[in-house]
């Protein structure tokens, strides 16, 4: 039947779509060898082949879920243990993985695709809810409360991992990068005066010694914490994957 030829001819170009980007996967560059996600070259490769076959079938950048289906993938392609939260209402948590032999981690997934990315910093615009902040009108109380949500935070979460999707306008991405963010980094927060807490939406500077390593910005507008200006020194920087599906016209610059 003429229905049955016109879904043939779809699924035909579809599937010669997918092979097509098999044959012209992400190239990986492994920029830290030896992290735990690096330590074995077939998580970047599997990963990589995730992101040639999404962009087989459409030009939207892996976020969202879809990045973390396609992680919890890679851990499983590799024989690693990806499991949920052990509770539906954990708090920060997305995802926890065991590599190997290695100790469980505890992670956030974040991902962006913002356009004009910063080349040696990274932002989070929703760490987590704060819709708490409305009602902390006194500098003391504000402060107790931000405490306790760092505490707890890092209590939770041994680190975020972070996917950054480098495009040009609504171009498909030409390049990925994934980075880890320890938790650590918000450590300093608890060693600040109250002079830090006056205003009713605090930015207040995450230090290791005298460097300033990363920004939270408490967000009363939006009620949420809203991370800024995370120096990558401070990160791991994974790897990398340049997208062989890109416009190799675009060009590629975009560090601010």
């Amino acid at each position: 039947s003429r229905s049955w030829t016109g879904c043939r001819r779809r699924i035909l170009r579809f599937v010669a779509k997918v092979v097509e980007a098999w044959a012209n996967p992400s190239r990986t560059d492994v920029r830290q060898p030896g992290t735990w996600i690096t330590r074995s070259p077939d998580w970047p490769e599997y990963f990589g082949l995730a992101l040639s076959v999404r962009h087989a079938a459409t030009n939207e950048p892996l976020v969202l879920t879809s990045f973390e289906t396609a992680f919890r993938n890679a851990c499983e392609s590799v024989g690693w243990n990806s499991d949920p939260p052990a509770s539906p209402t954990q708090r920060f948590i997305d995802l926890i993985v065991q590599s190997g032999t290695g100790p469980a981690r505890r992670l956030s997934l974040k991902s962006t695709a913002v356009r004009n990315l910063n080349e040696s910093t990274a932002h989070i615009s929703k760490l987590t809810e704060a819709a708490w902040i409305q009602a902390q009108r006194k500098p003391q109380d504000r402060r107790r409360k931000i405490l306790e949500i760092f505490r707890d935070y890092a209590e939770a979460v041994d680190s975020i991992v972070l996917l950054r999707a480098f495009r040009l306008g609504t171009s498909i991405p030409f390049r990925y990068q994934l980075l880890e963010i320890p938790t650590s980094i918000f450590a300093s927060i608890q060693e600040l005066p109250m002079a830090d807490f006056q205003r009713d939406a605090p930015v207040l500077a995450c230090r290791q010694g005298e460097t300033v390593i990363a920004k939270v910005a408490i967000d009363r507008s939006d009620a949420k914490i809203t991370v800024r200006s995370i120096r990558l020194e401070a990160c791991i920087v994974h790897a990398e994957w340049l997208n062989g599906q890109a416009s190799t016209s675009d060009p590629v610059d975009i560090a601010n």
